[in-house]
């Protein structure tokens, strides 16, 4: 390669190169500029007004439901099962027919009873009367005394052979009715155990049929232990209402009442175990069914209520944004507690204070802010169509949005 073509070729490369590098120093400038002007643009915030209200206290915990009551259905007399009169899942009532045994050998127990009480009444009114002669006579001396004893002492063992034959038939009839197996409590049927055709004994631990009584039910559930102060001082005054919903907690299957507080704490989980009762006429709450219960502990008068959104968390604890003229302002406050979607507050703001509870995570102390609607989405950049115009929840116009930095630049 020759000295001119080399002497070309490295003009070239450094004209490149100087190049490039005003190129870049231009670019630099520009989004320089541009990083300026955005950091100085409104930011997008929904709003909501710090209110005075009365809010009801809930405490939440999980639960089970149970039967009121359950009876395991037995035979009380031995024999051959003849007859089910019940269906797999039927509503009964107390005292309705569910099952038969064959009557026979306790119908017969019955008249061998009866048959025995007309024998030994027959005895027992036979000598009476002669108690009765020899008692008359008696006085004149013309039977001895040892007689007459002898034959008061007959009368009274006939007695008592009369008053157990009485008492054999009484048996039998209770056989008789035992017979007929009925249920003990109003409720429903589950499967049945035992088919007709089999021998049954009262000795059997198996039983025919179980009864569960659903209305009403019961929800067991449980809460730390360290509601329990206070459970107990609001049931004290006053019967407490229990919500029982769906695992979820998106729909209300029952209201009711709480009954009792377990007289004891499991060690093992620092929970209290609590009962409540519910109407169940529509049978929405199921035996063995696990359901999310709220207890309505209180209700808390006056309170002051900001969406539990608006409340952030920092190394200086718990804090808001609230908007002044166009400006947010960071304030410390202090949450008493979050009631689902609310937060009651007892230090740090006042009724009617505009905390920011959507768009915190872009704000600093001294931000500029722009209010917009509910249904409008938040966006990156300030002068973008529906940023700048819209309104707070609660009322309350604000000013369009500042130009962005590519308007001003224009």
């Amino acid at each position: 390669m020759n000295a001119p073509r080399m002497g070309a070729l490295v003009a070239a490369l450094v004209a490149a190169l100087a190049g490039g590098c005003g190129k870049s120093e231009d670019t630099s400038a520009a989004q320089s500029g541009h990083g300026a002007a955005g950091s100085d643009r409104a930011i997008p915030v929904l709003v909501s007004n710090a209110a005075i209200r009365d809010v009801p206290i809930y405490l939440e915990g999980l639960g089970s439901v149970t039967a009121y009551k359950t009876v395991n259905v037995r035979s009380q007399v031995d024999g051959r099962m003849d007859r089910v009169d019940f269906k797999e899942g039927q509503t009964v009532k107390r005292g309705e027919v569910l099952a038969e045994i064959d009557p026979r050998p306790f119908t017969i127990m019955l008249h061998q009873g009866e048959a025995a009480l007309a024998r030994d009444t027959g005895q027992y009114e036979g000598a009476k009367r002669d108690l009765d002669r020899y008692e008359a006579v008696g006085g004149q001396h013309l039977l001895p005394q040892q007689q007459i004893d002898d034959q008061r002492a007959l009368v009274e063992q006939y007695k008592g052979t009369v008053q157990n034959d009485q008492a054999t038939i009484e048996n039998a009839k209770l056989q008789l009715d035992y017979a007929r197996i009925k249920s003990p409590i109003d409720g429903v049927t589950g499967v049945r155990l035992v088919d007709p055709g089999n021998i049954v004994h009262a000795a059997d631990t198996g039983g025919i049929v179980v009864v569960a009584q659903i209305d009403p039910i019961a929800v067991l559930f449980t809460l730390p232990q360290d509601d329990l102060p206070d459970i107990a001082r609001q049931q004290a005054e006053r019967p407490l209402e229990v919500e029982a919903r769906s695992r979820d907690g998106s729909q209300m299957l029952g209201k009711g009442e709480l009954l009792l507080i377990d007289n004891q704490i499991n060690q093992g989980t620092a929970t209290i175990r609590l009962k409540a009762v519910f109407a169940n006429p529509g049978h929405t709450l199921w035996p063995n069914q696990f359901v999310k219960t709220r207890l309505r502990l209180m209700v808390r008068k006056g309170a002051l209520v900001i969406p539990a959104a608006a409340v952030q968390r920092g190394p200086q604890g718990t804090f808001v944004y609230i908007v002044d003229g166009e400006k947010a302002d960071l304030r410390t406050v202090t949450v008493e507690r979050i009631e689902g979607e609310d937060a009651i507050v007892s230090q740090g703001l006042a009724a009617g204070d505009r905390v920011v509870r959507e768009g915190q995570s872009q704000l600093r102390p001294g931000a500029r802010v722009s209010l917009r609607d509910a249904g409008q989405k938040g966006g990156g950049g300030g002068g973008g169509p529906g940023s700048g115009s819209g309104q707070a929840e609660g009322g309350g116009h604000h000013k369009p949005a500042a130009a962005t930095a590519g308007q001003r630049q224009q």
